[in-house]
């Protein structure tokens, strides 16, 4: 009998419904994440932003017949400059006279108006935005303040802050990426977090005492960068060629990789700081810092605004979803995975298939270090410690299965999204990392639990299907 005859509306709806929710579950949950950090975070908010500095100037020019003599104040960060820089420009266009600016605390608010009153100077206006507004100098100095208006809206769904937790949790969705090929194969990568220091070291120590250093070219720092993604390959390719050749459990080869990617790391650093007190002392593994001002471009540069980590991101994300949908390796993968015995029986190479897949996760976790060392402008041998865990979690959340066969590259970025938002809602709570852990590990838990009752849920579902749609016997 055709599925839904004999079903009431309500239920054809109902089945409905649960099968998109089932389909779509790690989004509904990611949405829900969302409202409840916007919900937990609605706070007035006070804009200082290049908009905001202009709509300030234009309030002054309103209030004050030009040329009027304006003072600017604001706080010395990056965001209050251009906050800053806005307001002198709406200013200058009419003529009026920028008295003077003060980018600090309200100490340097006070001096800079002493230093206008001792030389005889007027002042028509202090523009400046709302916090600074309640600074006590200014509130007190006997001239009219303009700022921008406040408003209410969630924290948690300011563009910077937005920005911000997906650029802080770039890395782990990059490495993400090569875990999921890695477990749809039904394997396992935990010494992705070695690698992803193993690369930055590499890197450094490539650009600072082989590339020029501080004069090092980008051609040379590329190089310095393609070495240090080489090495996690070959990391990769030794774990792979560790479960094929000689049939080494996924896990028992990637762990023994990971405390030897780390051990070589800091075996790295402490040599080059060795070498850089001339080899007199013992040397610590400290960072090895790459002074070459162009390094810091990748992990602290943006694009149209974007931050370059996640335009990185996301532009590995669109090629591995097209490698895995629109390419025979992606099909090659999810047939490995499926099963092995019977990919083989096909003609599918598995051998080939599991090399490339875990070279290219070392591939990824390289390009995650070249950004965590572009972000310190420097490599760091105890970087992405425990990374493993929150890639897994990614992972899983996103629909992948640990038997592996099942899961979406998209899926995966939901997964990365949801671990980041998770982290950033943690990070607004004052929840301190350790305790972070416990919730990750619960997460990774709870994600393999949902895995393993699928298919019950799903028979179960099936069963009822059916019995809603056949017919009583007459």
């Amino acid at each position: 009998m055709p599925e839904g005859v004999g079903e009431s509306a309500a239920g054809r709806w109902r089945r409905r419904l649960l099968d998109l929710l089932g389909r779509n579950l790690s989004v509904v949950v990611l949405v829900l994440l969302c409202l409840i950090s916007s919900v937990a975070t609605w706070r007035e908010q006070n804009p200082i932003t290049s908009r905001s500095g202009g709509a300030v100037a234009r309030q002054v020019l309103e209030a004050c017949p030009a040329p009027c003599s304006v003072l600017i104040v604001a706080r010395d960060t990056e965001a209050d400059r251009v906050f800053a820089r806005a307001i002198e420009q709406g200013l200058d266009a009419t003529g009026a006279r920028i008295a003077g600016r003060v980018f600090g605390q309200p100490r340097d608010v006070r001096l800079e108006l002493g230093r206008i009153a001792g030389a005889g100077d007027s002042l028509d206006a202090i523009a400046t935005h709302r916090i600074a507004s309640e600074w006590g100098p200014v509130r007190t100095a006997g001239t009219p303040v303009f700022s921008p208006g406040s408003y209410h809206w969630p924290t948690f769904l300011t563009a910077r802050n937005l920005l911000n937790v997906v650029n802080q949790n770039a890395d782990i969705a990059i490495i993400a990426l090569g875990m999921t090929l890695v477990i749809l194969t039904a394997g396992i990568d935990l010494s992705v977090g070695s690698l992803l220091a193993l690369a930055g070291v590499i890197t450094a120590v490539a650009a600072q005492e082989w590339f020029g250093g501080a004069a090092a070219s980008p051609a040379g720092l590329l190089a310095a960068m393609l070495l240090g993604v080489a090495a996690a390959a070959l990391g990769g390719l030794l774990s792979g060629t560790m479960v094929t050749a000689f049939r080494v459990p996924p896990f028992v080869a990637t762990l023994g990789l990971m405390m030897l990617a780390r051990g070589v790391a800091l075996i790295l650093a402490v040599g080059h700081q060795r070498r850089l007190v001339g080899g007199g002392a013992e040397g610590t593994p400290e960072a090895v810092r790459v002074d070459a001002t162009a390094f810091a471009w990748l992990g602290n540069g943006a694009v149209l605004g974007v931050p370059n980590p996640i335009v990185l991101m996301l532009v590995l994300f669109v090629a591995a979803h097209l490698l895995m949908t629109r390419t025979m390796f992606g099909r090659y993968v999810y047939a490995v995975g499926g099963n092995v015995e019977a990919a083989r029986l096909s003609g599918v190479p598995v051998t080939a298939v599991l090399l490339t897949v875990y070279c290219l996760c070392g591939v990824f976790a390289g390009l995650a270090g070249i950004v965590d060392a572009s972000r310190f402008e420097g490599g760091r041998p105890n970087a992405g410690e425990l990374y493993e865990l929150q890639v897994i979690a990614a992972v899983v959340v996103g629909g992948a299965s640990l038997a592996g066969g099942r899961g979406r590259i998209a899926g995966t970025l939901i997964g990365a999204m949801i671990i980041a938002v998770i982290q950033n809602g943690l990070n607004i709570a004052g929840v301190a990392s350790y305790e972070q852990k416990v919730v990750f590990g619960a997460l990774i838990l709870a994600a393999v639990l949902l895995d393993r009752l699928q298919p019950k849920i799903a028979s179960r579902r099936a069963r009822m299907t059916r019995g809603s749609t056949s017919t009583p016997v007459q």
